[in-house]
């Protein structure tokens, strides 16, 4: 996997192709290559590491054609090298193939086509799908119809883009449980693995769905299924504007993307509060009021970052609406035979909205007879198309692999859902909501207060760049903050960091503080303040550094700390989408500092799309 281009139409389709493969760097790769149909051959340039070899490659040995394929790999099968990199092509040199995925089966499919002679040089799995078209083709020459018999013979995930030697007029697409989208355009056509890839050439969309296929010329496309039927497909339009995805002059998108969350808070709130009559409005989500009073569990399920942003939907959805929440990890729910019903709401959170452990985990909970709802911020997106309900989170494209303004924006959602939820169960008074909803809209002010001061933090990162392991420490609310702050620092400074629950300290990570670890401990204004302040003593007393993250005016915590990122006040509950910005800073910061690549950190992918 990780980013598929596609082009069929008038213009130099290496310079499209590379140009959007450009922008899908964001999803993080080890390789790249490139394949045009040109002069009745397939030329085709791979090289290791940055698209700049691929494209420095081109520029000394352009290819001209008007149709063909790109990819940017991150390795699964095999290591990545040149030799391992997309696109792949059959023993003739007649098929070019791309793919994101993980082909399951393809060690006896390999076995099957080398007893019939066929001829393997990569150690990927993506080569297996090239001589399975070739082996199709051989029976009668049609590419969709070798397309479709060998994704029948394929287990597993894919979303593949191919091309023939032979047929420069024909750019074919399929996908299952892997995300494709088809652009259309005015004499030229699009495949991509995701939207900004073709964001400036397009914004007329069609979304694949498993098990389907599509052929595309420069005029026309057609979609089938599997059986060679046709089917109708809507197309999308989307609103995203091709200016959000560039930096707009700051040094990476990881810091215009920290910048940018007072107004994606403002964007995720929008019409869906009604202050006046202390309403929320989320009828996008698909509930009926008695079926949200009848639920008697939550799930929240998620990956990653999305994962921390659903602790902490814990604590709302249990103080506000008095529901029972579990929070599980995607990779795990599928796996241990979760106790859902039909009273059982399972809430699935992903940015992309591919995320395929968070599909999976989907699909169980809807054959459990479940209610299903997705927090998700793209539109037509799997999960978006499979749930009951989508809240969509308008944070805009993301394109640093280190999730910012997204995890805020979930953060927003789970907050109008459990303010909504109170009210309907009846367990939150008009007055109550009426200052929830007003310390939200309060949110951005106060974040943009932090954004304006961040020389202190920046100063804090100069101090602790050297360190090689940290701690961070929470309490309640701010436990998953705490989690979350420790995930952004490894991510992009490779710097071992993880968190407890403060209470936890004792048992086992105290012996680990010394002089040479760094505590970041969130001690904010809550009702476990002093609880937070006496697991600072114990740290102190065993010489650790103590960071504190604490409000504005707390002027005692000096006593206990090093050094401190201070923050606004406001509620408890609301307290996580404020203390994450200094986390987010002081992690970016440091890996500025440390001179990582902030926004492709090594080995990681945006969307991860494979188990």
């Amino acid at each position: 996997m990780c980013g598929i281009v596609g082009y069929i139409g008038k213009e130099d389709a290496s310079e499209i192709i590379i140009s959007g493969l450009q922008r899908l760097e964001y999803r993080g790769y080890d390789s790249a290559g490139i394949a045009i149909v040109s002069n009745g051959v397939i030329e085709r340039r791979r090289s290791e590491g940055k698209l700049i070899n691929l494209s420095g490659s081109l520029h000394v040995d352009p290819i001209i054609g008007h149709t063909g394929i790109g990819h940017t790999r991150w390795a699964t099968h095999g290591r990545p090298t040149e030799f391992n990199a997309h696109p792949h092509v059959d023993n003739t040199s007649s098929i070019a193939v791309v793919h994101n995925g993980i082909i399951e089966n393809y060690m006896s499919l390999k076995e099957d086509l080398k007893a019939d002679g066929y001829k393997f040089v990569s150690q990927t799995d993506t080569e297996v799908l090239a001589h399975l078209m070739a082996d199709e083709m051989s029976k009668d020459g049609d590419m969709a119809a070798a397309m479709r018999g060998a994704l029948k013979r394929v287990e597993g995930a894919y979303a593949i883009g191919v091309v023939h030697k032979d047929r420069p007029d024909v750019l074919l697409a399929g996908r299952k449980d892997s995300p494709l989208i088809i652009g259309l355009g005015d004499g030229e056509n699009f495949i991509a693995s995701d939207v900004p890839a073709i964001l400036p050439y397009t914004r007329s969309i069609i979304y694949l769905d498993d098990e389907e296929i599509a052929v595309l010329t420069k005029d026309n496309v057609e979609i089938f299924n599997l059986d060679g039927d046709r089917i109708e497909k809507p197309v999308e339009h989307i609103e995203w504007n091709p200016v959000l995805a560039e930096k707009s002059g700051y040094d990476h998108f990881m810091l215009k993307e920290i910048f940018e969350q007072p107004q994606v808070i403002r964007n995720t709130i929008g019409g869906r509060t009604d202050e006046e009559n202390a309403q929320i409005y989320l009828e996008e989500i698909g509930l009926t009021d008695g079926e949200i009073k009848n639920i008697e569990t939550i799930y929240i399920v998620a990956c990653g970052t999305a994962y921390y942003s659903g602790c902490v939907g814990k604590y709302l959805l249990e103080k506000l609406a008095r529901v029972h929440v579990d929070v599980d990890l995607a990779s795990e729910f599928r796996y241990r035979e979760p106790m859902v019903n039909e009273r059982t709401l399972v809430i699935v959170i992903s940015q992309s909205g591919e995320t395929a452990d968070t599909l999976a985990a989907l699909r169980e909970a809807k054959k459990r007879g479940a209610k299903v709802i997705g927090i998700v911020n793209v539109k037509g997106s799997s999960i978006a198309r499979e749930v009951d309900g989508a809240l969509y989170i308008h944070a805009g494209p993301e394109i640093g692999v280190a999730s910012t303004k997204a995890y805020m924006a979930m953060l927003i959602a789970l907050m109008l859902l459990s303010i909504q939820f109170g009210r309907i169960r009846e367990l939150i008074e008009a007055p109550e909501a009426r200052r929830l909803i007003r310390k939200l809209k309060g949110l951005p002010s106060k974040i943009e207060e932090i954004l304006d001061n961040i020389e202190a933090i920046k100063d804090i990162a100069d101090r602790y760049s050297e360190f090689r392991d940290f701690l961070y420490l929470g309490r309640g609310v701010n436990f998953p903050t705490a989690m979350e702050g420790a995930l952004k620092l490894k991510e992009i400074s490779y710097i071992h960091a993880e968190a407890y629950a403060a209470g936890e300290m004792k048992h086992g990570p105290i012996a680990l503080i010394d002089r040479r670890m760094p505590v970041v401990a969130i001690a904010t204004r809550s009702a476990t303040y002093e609880k937070i302040i006496s697991n600072i003593q114990e740290v102190i007393a065993r010489e650790g550094m103590v960071i504190a993250v604490a409000t504005t005016g707390d002027v005692n915590i000096t006593s206990y700390s090093k050094d401190v990122m201070y923050v606004p006040d406001t509620d408890e509950l609301l307290s996580p989408m404020i203390v994450v910005v200094p986390l987010q800073l002081l992690a970016y910061y440091v890996a500025v500092n440390r001179g990582s690549d902030v926004d492709q950190p090594r080995n990681l992918a945006k969307s991860v799309t494979v188990e």
